[in-house]
């Protein structure tokens, strides 16, 4: 989930099985070779026109962000060699504060997989491990029209819930944007420059319930 979305896609339903049902799902910790088919995979669910937030955060930066950061609260789900579900996870330490956080970033399923149980699959590993690694609590945020991540979570047992307001600023129109982009235009450079690769935390979930 990207500044501050939970982001989770799919169907949590354990019935209708599919004809590819006896294949086994194996869930495991991300490695390196899933990294552009986790990322393909978000591209997928987090569209501009269904999730604009997540749409804005999910990169292929944030998958290898995560992956270099936190691999061992990242796991996918794999059929077959084929990587249908993610979640993507890191913990939280606050500064004089003997509490660990578990916070689950992002979560998406594949809506094609079939009613497998795979997003809470996939939270049940990455729940185990960070009682592992000693959360005390976990957090996780989703946009509020997301009614099936909202219901998929608190399946799992999340509660408490806290409203968000997202804005949004056109920097187009701004004075100094324009300056800036005449003085690009006449090649010189009026601000610094961005790092390559931006990144940015967070929680989305983009319907988990697959």
């Amino acid at each position: 989930m990207a500044s501050g979305t939970a982001k989770a896609t799919g169907r949590d339903d354990k019935e209708q099985p599919t004809l590819i049902d006896e294949e086994e799902v194996e869930i495991r910790e991300m490695e390196l070779e899933d990294l552009p088919k986790v990322f393909a995979l978000g591209e997928r669910l987090f569209t501009a026109d269904k999730w604009p937030a997540l749409y804005r955060t999910w990169d292929e930066y944030e998958v290898v962000n995560y992956f270099a950061s936190d691999s061992d609260t990242c796991f996918v789900a794999d059929l077959g060699g084929q990587v249908i579900g993610f979640i993507l996870g890191t913990t939280i330490e606050k500064r004089r504060s003997a509490w660990t956080y578990g916070y689950v970033v992002w979560l998406g399923v594949d809506t094609n997989s079939g009613r497998r149980g795979i997003g809470s699959q996939l939270f049940a590993a990455l729940q185990e491990r960070f009682i592992d690694l000693g959360a005390r609590m976990l957090l996780v945020d989703t946009d509020a029209r997301n009614v099936q991540a909202v219901d998929f979570f608190k399946k799992q047992g999340f509660g408490h819930e806290k409203k968000h307001v997202y804005m949004s600023m056109n920097l187009t129109y701004h004075p100094d944007y324009k300056r800036h982009r005449r003085a690009l235009g006449s090649g010189r450079h009026t601000g610094p420059r961005a790092n390559d690769g931006p990144s940015t935390r967070g929680g989305h979930c983009d319907d988990p319930t697959s």
